[in-house]
């Protein structure tokens, strides 16, 4: 097995001048030739064609083509959105994030199955929206149009919030939200987050059957290319049917999973960022089945940065892993930007907001959101409204004021 760290490939990145802002995000250049027209854009603008796929196929043409699939994890349209902006392949919908952000409470199994997979349909619909918008870019202030592929959205099924009838309706949700993949997990219900002690396991034939319903439904509702990630929590759980525990009993718990035929990858819930226990994992498991793919959450309850010689990506790779996620990477940033603001503007009042600005408009940075109106799409419907004769949208609506003084 190879150890250390490697080199990590460089990032092409394209440059792109505005009046504003030298931008420097990486993202893909479209030839005219994988682009097309839709009618839901103005006339003579374009998106890629990618757009036809499915997230499902879209995430196994990814999953054959890269070295590695990286998804940031989210939980709202506006922070997935973002994540396409700046050029990752794949959006991770985090169910510990979506508890803080959507209920404000921890990962106990406190949300429902229509609750999750409300918020990440509205996260795919947003996407496929954002796509347009940046489509079209904003011919009036001279930003010119960008195109994203959009990212498959891989989403937490946590149990499947009850039997196997529970995991065919919310599969079924999932399927019907444009969901890619989704993973489930063998615990017990109440489930909780993988690094809150006190887990239990359900029997493994129990949790192969949800694997299997869940497949079914994904056939039956003519998404063959659902990718479902069977996670265990062997590890760490401290009641289980069988009398193994630890790393053993989670390495029969994943060939029991891929002995089923079913799942596309298998994912085990680590207790710390030692590199040894996924190591002997991965290892065991490719003895028997060489070609396994595996996910892996780098997870922000490990702290990475006191890690002497932390995993990289890339090492992942080399271990099988094909798809990797920060659970809760945005929950962390997000709260921390929020934090800055609030402990500034308490100790300088209007004087901590402005200095927010100054950040997002600096020419060397590149913040898609410092104008809420041309990240929210405002330009895109001023042009689509007028195409379609929507009252009182086109151009000619669009107020001419300083633009030193108004986004």
């Amino acid at each position: 097995m190879k150890k250390g760290k490697t080199a990590k490939s460089a990032a092409k990145v394209n440059n792109h001048s505005t009046k504003y802002a030298k931008k420097r995000v990486a993202r893909t250049a479209f030839p005219a030739a994988e682009l097309m027209p839709t009618p839901l854009l103005p006339d003579g603008y374009n998106v890629p064609k990618s757009r036809r796929l499915t997230g499902s196929q879209r995430m196994r043409q990814l999953l054959d083509t890269e070295p590695f699939l990286f998804g940031p994890g989210v939980y709202d349209p506006m922070t997935a959105q973002l994540v396409m902006y700046y050029g990752f392949k794949a959006v991770y919908f985090s169910g510990y994030s979506f508890a803080i952000g959507h209920l404000g409470t921890t990962d106990m199994d406190l949300y429902s199955s229509t609750e999750i997979s409300d918020a990440v349909r509205r996260t795919v619909s947003g996407l496929r929206k954002f796509q347009l918008t940046q489509a079209v870019g904003d011919p009036e202030k001279g930003i010119p149009p960008k195109h994203f592929d959009i990212p498959p959205v891989i989403c937490d099924m946590d149990t499947g919030y009850g039997n196997i009838f529970n995991v065919m309706r919310t599969t079924e949700l999932y399927v019907q939200a444009g969901v890619a993949a989704a993973h489930i997990e063998d615990q017990v219900m109440p489930k909780r987050c993988g690094h809150i002690g006190g887990k239990a396991l359900i029997p493994a034939h129990e949790m192969i059957g949800k694997l299997k319903i869940a497949r079914a439904i994904a056939d039956d509702m003519g998404n063959p290319e659902f990718v479902l990630i069977a996670r265990t929590d062997g590890i760490s759980a401290v009641d289980a049917p069988e009398s193994k525990r630890g790393l053993q009993l989670a390495i029969d718990r994943g060939l029991r999973y891929l002995d089923s035929g079913v799942p596309d990858m298998l994912w085990c819930e680590f207790s710390t960022s030692d590199r040894g226990p996924v190591e002997a994992f991965n290892e065991a498991i490719l003895k028997r089945f060489p070609k396994a793919r595996f996910a892996f959450n780098y997870s922000s309850s490990f702290k990475w940065f006191n890690d002497t010689d932390p995993m990289t990506f890339q090492e992942l790779a080399g271990m099988g892993v094909r798809f990797i996620f920060i659970t809760l990477g945005a929950q962390h940033a997000n709260a921390h930007g929020v934090s800055v603001l609030l402990q500034e503007m308490g100790r300088m009042q209007e004087q901590g907001y402005i200095q927010l600005q100054h950040k997002e408009w600096d020419e060397r940075g590149d913040f898609p959101s410092k104008s809420h109106h041309f990240f929210s799409g405002v330009p895109y419907h001023h042009m689509l409204g007028k195409k379609y004769d929507a009252a009182r949208l086109g151009q000619e609506f669009v107020e001419h004021l300083d633009e030193g003084k108004v986004v």
